[in-house]
């Protein structure tokens, strides 16, 4: 390889085409203590997982404002040490919205991996929140755009999951399993909100495959619903596979400290698909990204996307990589 060799990124995705690299799992806790226990967790396996800060659930009626002051000391403290912490909102509709988006951003937008707004009833909703967002940003003076999550979970958001996807402050999209059934008035059974049934009933499948559809097709990263059997383990695993390999989810939702490690886990390429990934982009790179012949197989620059970016999921995902890979590949750039 010459010094000039050209990188994959480069070489391989137009600028629409790369959509941001987000860890593979997002964590989610809402009390004090399990949210310091949750950085400290990242702290040791590092940044190969979110933590989200949870405003909306998490907490108490009555105490919104003390609950959100707590949140941004945390996003502001010692224990946030790689930048990826974030933070649930109230819905635009519920009167601690606008609190919650001034307390968050005016103490510690500077500091917020993304801010994810829940229970949008459409385009109009998303709209409303990241004016909010960006107008609070401005005012306190951030100089950058905070990256806006939305949770997909109303009838009305997933009629418009497509222009949502599309909205250029939009960062990534979740499904909201549980609010989703339940939004069906007693139509889908309980069943569908396990860690099997989620993915057999008609609705929800169709409901997930929309919202990832509506994310690839803008370059932005699908995030699929919890496992509330946090316990089971297998199951969280295999519903993490599934969500992955069948449904083209590329991030993934715990709620216990327990599923982190499955999701990464069953996100994460094989030892064998990362090693045929390696062979493949090093061969491609030395001749300068013309097809080329490996295993009796050809390849060009589709078959490159597709094994570039299995490279960049094993790095995600905190999977080891041979010197001459990270060297090549995700070293700094000088000077960087």
């Amino acid at each position: 390889m010459t010094g000039s060799a050209i990188h994959p990124r480069d070489a391989l995705l137009d600028a629409d085409e790369a959509a941001t690299a987000l860890p593979v799992c997002d964590h989610y806790c809402g009390i004090e203590s399990r949210m310091r226990k949750s950085l400290a967790l990242q702290a040791e396996l590092g940044p190969v997982f979110d933590v989200t800060l949870d405003c909306e659930d998490g907490a108490p009626v009555g105490g919104e404002a003390e609950h959100a002051q707590m949140v941004a000391e945390i996003a502001l403290s010692g224990a946030n040490r790689f930048g990826r912490v974030g933070a649930r909102l109230h819905p635009v509709d519920h009167p601690s919205f606008a609190d919650d988006v001034a307390t968050l951003v005016g103490r510690a937008g500077g500091v917020l991996a993304y801010l994810m707004c829940p229970k949008p009833q459409g385009l109009a909703d998303v709209e409303r929140a990241c004016a909010e967002i960006d107008h609070r940003m401005r005012v306190a003076g951030h100089g950058r755009q905070l990256p806006v999550h939305a949770l997909i979970e109303t009838h009305g958001a997933l009629r418009e999951v497509e222009a949502i996807a599309a909205h250029p402050r939009i960062e990534s999209l979740s499904f909201g399993l549980m609010d989703f059934v339940a939004a069906h008035r007693g139509a889908i059974h309980a069943s569908a909100m396990s860690a099997d049934g989620q993915f057999s009933h008609p609705l929800v499948r169709r409901a997930k495959l929309a919202i990832a559809a509506a994310c690839h097709g803008h370059a932005k990263t699908p995030s699929h619903c919890v496992v509330t059997e946090f316990n089971d383990l297998t199951a969280v695993s295999e519903a993490a596979t599934r969500a992955s390999r069948w449904f083209g989810y590329t991030r993934m939702w715990s709620v216990h400290p327990n599923q982190i490690v499955p999701i990464l886990e069953a996100f994460a390429p094989s030892a064998a698909e990362v090693e045929h990934a390696i062979a493949i982009i090093i061969a491609a790179q030395d001749a300068e990204w013309a097809p080329i012949s490996h295993l009796d197989t050809l390849h060009d620059r589709a078959s490159y996307r597709y094994y570039w970016q299995v490279l960049e999921r094993a790095r995600r995902t905190g999977q080891p990589l041979p010197v001459e890979v990270r060297q090549r590949f995700f070293a700094p750039a000088p000077g960087g």
